[in-house]
């Protein structure tokens, strides 16, 4: 049974999300059933992570096993030809059988684009926070170096979620200007565009959204940079910033390290 890593990126607007759900339509699902009409029979993808409804990608990562003899080339090229338009399938390698896409991951990289503009372009609205007016991007940004290290997150996680721990290490939280010439980075009209950028080992529910809408608190004015770490410190939820839209975040990219398709990662 061959096993393969596949590198998908999706339009998350009409989408529950990665993860499959009781209702609505989600990207494994549609993943799924493509592999399964490839294969002949029911194919479980793995993800490196859910995505909440309306979460984009770039370089989600799913891990699967086939019982047919197919290369990697092939697969790729079948499952988009059995996909809809929104979700692509950019790369797909041979894996050992023992590849996880979430088990095996060392860490994830999302970013979230804002628009401080007075009008939004009409065709960036399911991909950018519309935010206008101006920000104190560079408040933003020494406040989001806050972030950087391993901290308890629970002030940044959605109400009523589960985990086993909320500590998490993040190794970098950017916020920076897009420039004009930035490749697929620039929104049409008179503003500006900023990127928020964070890497770690993993992320709570909703918490880089609602670091998101903490830095536009401080951009705004109405926070100062050194409440960022009262709030990480206090663990309260209540006490952080708004939870960012989803629109105008991405999983970038997952990492796994260089010996993680061998046979023993």
């Amino acid at each position: 049974m061959p096993t393969f890593k596949l590198t998908i990126a999706y339009d998350g607007t009409d989408f529950v999300g990665w993860q499959r759900q009781a209702n609505g339509v989600s990207v494994q699902s549609l993943v799924e059933a493509a592999l399964a009409d490839l294969d002949g029979g029911a194919v479980a993808a793995a993800g490196a992570g859910r995505t909440d409804a309306g979460v984009h990608a770039l370089g989600q990562v799913a891990s699967c096993s086939l019982r047919r003899a197919i290369d990697a080339a092939s697969v790729r090229r079948a499952l988009n030809a059995r996909l809809p338009p929104t979700i692509r399938v950019v790369a797909a390698e041979d894996a050992a059988p023992v590849f996880h896409a979430r088990f095996l991951a060392r860490s994830k990289t999302y970013r979230y684009r804002l628009f401080t503009g007075e009008v939004l372009d009409p065709f960036e609205r399911a991909y950018v926070w519309h935010v206008p007016g101006a920000l104190d991007v560079d408040a933003m940004a020494r406040a989001a170096r806050l972030v950087e290290g391993r901290h308890d997150f629970r002030a940044f996680q959605a109400a009523g979620s589960e985990t086993l721990t909320t500590e998490r290490t993040v190794t970098a939280s950017r916020v920076s200007v897009a420039g004009p010439d930035a490749a697929g980075e620039h929104v049409r009209g008179t503003g500006a565009l900023i990127r928020y950028e964070i890497t770690g080992n993993g992320f709570l529910r909703h918490m880089v959204r609602t670091i998101v809408g903490s830095l536009v608190e401080i951009g705004r004015g109405r926070r100062d940079e050194a409440w960022l770490a009262g709030v990480i410190a206090s663990r309260d939820r209540t006490g952080a910033g708004p939870t960012a839209p989803a629109a105008g975040l991405f999983l970038v990219e997952v990492d796994y390290g260089a010996d993680a398709l061998a046979d023993e990662p």
